[in-house]
């Protein structure tokens, strides 16, 4: 049967309409967010760092691969990323190299750490992260928060490697262990970079530390009072922004 052309014009409306929609659908998927312009990735910017983004694999304390991480790669903010080249540029003239564990960390993944903090009955990798705590305790204690410096962009978690050795420097312990042995005072004073003698960590062990401790805050990083491996830009140009753009290449 012939269709009139009145008919034929609405359907013609119609197709038009769904294909509009479907495209802007596509689009709004594939949208890059405006937050991405403000970041570099660090193994363009900063070539002779070696990454092991620990929460894109399973190994880290929760034991699952951590929302927001798509690839295994590590994002800071430009200016952040400008300062941590210039600590990989004076370790890689001592003879050693940047381990980056994490860097820039998306909300999203924060919020998985909160999720699994509060089901308790989840301790598959207590063993591993943290055997002498409570889980019941880690809010209490500060483990985790709702809220972290990694979201802002300008936090890195990172260790460095011996090129001598071909072996990762030996800190005494181990990234994101939860324990007072992570503390950059456990055993000594990093102020003054003086060992005190004690059971947890050797004089080498504490001497490494402070080889990375003093190239960051050489470029304008500034130290964590409980973790050995955290640093954070001092003039960090988004102290109040928390970013949730995912972890991939930009």
């Amino acid at each position: 049967m012939k269709q009139k052309p009145h008919i034929l014009l609405l359907l013609a409306t119609l197709v038009a309409v769904a294909m509009t929609s479907c495209n802007k659908d596509t689009a709004t998927s594939d949208a890059v967010d405006p937050d991405a312009a403000k970041f570099v990735v660090l193994s363009e910017a900063i070539p002779d760092a070696i990454l092991e983004i620990r929460y894109y694999g399973t190994y880290n304390f929760v034991g699952a691969r951590i929302d927001g991480y798509l690839q295994p790669t590590a994002l800071m903010v430009r200016e952040a990323a400008d300062s941590l080249r210039a600590v990989s540029d004076d370790l890689v003239a001592q003879g050693y190299r940047l381990k980056i564990y994490d860097a820039y960390r998306p909300q999203r993944a924060v919020d998985h750490f909160v999720r699994w903090a509060s089901n308790i009955d989840d301790t598959a990798m207590k063993r591993y992260f943290y055997p002498d705590v409570d889980k019941s305790r880690l809010f209490e204690l500060e483990y985790i928060m709702e809220r972290s410096g990694h979201t802002r962009g300008s936090t890195v978690d990172l260790t460095i490697f011996d090129m001598r050795t071909e072996k990762e420097v030996d800190m005494g312990g181990t990234f994101d262990w939860f324990g007072s042995e992570s503390h950059p005072d456990c055993g000594g004073d990093p102020e003054t970079g003086t060992y005190r003698p004690n059971d947890t960590i050797t004089a080498e062990q504490f001497a490494n530390r402070m080889i990375l401790r003093r190239a960051m805050m050489r470029h304008g990083f500034k130290p964590l009072d409980t973790e050995w491996w955290h640093f954070t830009l001092r003039n960090e140009p988004y102290p109040d922004t928390y970013f949730n753009l995912p972890v991939k290449t930009l």
